[in-house]
C-alpha cells in the first residue's frame, strides 16, 4: 500500500477554524475563550512533548496527566515512530512520577482517535491516570477539576518528574 493510499484511510475531524487548546498551551497562550487549559496546568515541556494536568477528572481521585506532541498532530495515525517513542517513554516517566508524588496503587494510560473512538480534542493526547483499587475509573462520568486543584497537582507532579528525569542522566 502506498503512502497516498494510507493517507486516505482517515481525514481530520477538526471543525473549520478550529482553535486547538493544546497548541495554545504549548505556545503559552491560553486566552482563547474556548480553551479550558491554564498555564498552571503545565508539568513539563521540551522540544517534542508537553505534559499537563487534564481539565476533567473521573471519580473521587482528581488529577490525571496528559501527554501531547508540541507540534499539532490530530491522531495516533499522524505520529511518526520517533515521536511515538518519545511519548511512550514520557508516559513511563510520568507514571513513575505519579508513583513518587501520590503513591497510587497503579497507573493506567489510554488514548482515543476520532469521534467514534471518543476523541474530543483534535490534537493527539495520551491520558496517564493514577489508579486505586476503588476508583472505578471506567465507570465514572468526567467532571471539571478546579484550576486550583490542577495547579497543585501540576506542582507535585512536576517536582516528582524532575527527579525521575534527572535520575536518567
Amino acid at each position: 500500500m502506498s503512502s497516498a493510499d494510507l493517507a486516505r484511510l482517515w481525514s481530520s475531524h477538526a471543525p473549520e477554524g478550529y482553535s486547538c487548546p493544546f497548541c495554545g498551551l504549548a505556545r503559552g497562550d491560553v486566552d482563547q475563550r474556548s480553551n479550558r487549559c491554564e498555564l498552571t496546568d503545565l508539568v513539563h515541556q521540551d522540544a517534542d512533548v508537553l505534559v499537563f494536568m487534564a481539565c476533567d477528572g473521573f471519580g473521587p481521585y482528581e488529577g490525571h496527566a496528559m501527554i501531547t506532541p508540541v507540534q499539532h498532530r490530530e491522531a495516533l495515525y499522524d505520529l511518526d515512530d520517533d515521536l511515538l517513542s518519545k511519548i511512550s517513554i514520557m508516559s513511563r516517566d510520568v507514571s513513575k512520577a505519579m508513583k513518587l508524588a501520590w503513591n497510587p496503587e497503579g497507573t493506567s494510560v489510554r488514548q482515543h482517535n476520532e469521534p467514534a473512538g471518543n476523541q474530543h480534542v483534535w490534537h493527539y493526547h495520551l491520558h496517564v491516570f493514577p489508579r486505586y483499587a476503588d476508583d472505578m475509573l471506567y465507570r465514572q462520568i468526567r467532571h471539571p477539576v478546579p484550576v486550583s486543584v490542577r495547579a497543585e497537582k501540576a506542582r507535585e507532579l512536576r517536582a516528582a518528574l524532575e527527579q525521575i528525569l534527572a535520575a536518567k542522566t
